[in-house]
């Protein structure tokens, strides 16, 4: 009686085991930093891995697209690793840039941030035509306003659109005084206390590492990935 009384139990149990919940995939975990930048991940993962970026950076554009997808994949998905995006900004366009990508908060900025990447040459095109021609704002004219056109004439604020922002939330966003001081603060931060030289750079554990793309980031990230 006991030992059929035990199969039964086993045989009761067993579908619940076989059929599991999936394990989390953290890369849908988009949270904010005390600095304010974005952190995609698991906010308990071990290893913090942090990217300074500059969205007219061609670097970072290739590392965007030939390290993101297996990045997350690999590490961020499992849990294994968090990714901080910070903004090392170095020009009016990439600034403009930054300021959209963040657009929308936590949901929208990985999408974002891998669209404008994605864009970047053919925004970046446009950028160099507008700067041959002249511009219809006074000299005087606030940074809003200057990256408005910007956005406008480099077709970020069109770009933004087919991403679910329109361009009058683009505006607002361009003249958000906030994002605008935690943007500079990035860069001041990357700039005077991580001694960062150029984009992209990359901190594991708050330690700048030597390397600058993918092929050399991927050794330094955790064995248990695979």
């Amino acid at each position: 009686m006991i030992r059929a009384l035990t199969l039964l139990i086993a045989f009761l149990l067993a579908p619940s085991i076989a059929h599991a919940a999936p394990s989390r995939n953290w890369t849908n975990m988009v949270t904010l930093s005390k600095e304010g930048a974005f952190v995609i991940g698991n906010p308990a993962a071990k290893t913090r891995l942090v990217e300074y970026v500059s969205y007219t950076c061609p670097h970072c554009a290739h590392f965007v697209a030939e390290g993101t997808t297996a990045l997350k994949a690999g590490w961020v998905s499992k849990g294994l690793v968090a990714v901080e995006v910070r903004n090392l900004v170095r020009d009016r366009y990439d600034f403009t840039a930054a300021l959209l990508a963040r657009c929308g908060g936590a949901a929208k900025f990985p999408g974002n941030h891998e669209a404008l990447f994605a864009a970047q040459q053919d925004w970046i095109a446009k950028a160099q035509a507008y700067e041959s021609q002249p511009s219809a704002l006074p000299a005087d004219a606030k940074p809003a306003a200057v990256m408005t056109e910007i956005a406008d004439k480099t077709g970020m604020l069109a770009l933004m659109a087919k991403r679910g922002v329109t361009p009058a939330q683009s505006r607002v966003c361009l003249a958000d005084q906030k994002a605008f001081d935690i943007v500079m603060a990035m860069t001041r931060r990357g700039l005077e206390q991580d001694q960062i030289k150029g984009t992209p750079s990359f901190l594991l554990n708050g330690k700048l590492t030597d390397v600058y793309d993918w092929a050399g980031l991927q050794p330094l990230l955790p064995k248990s990935a695979n």
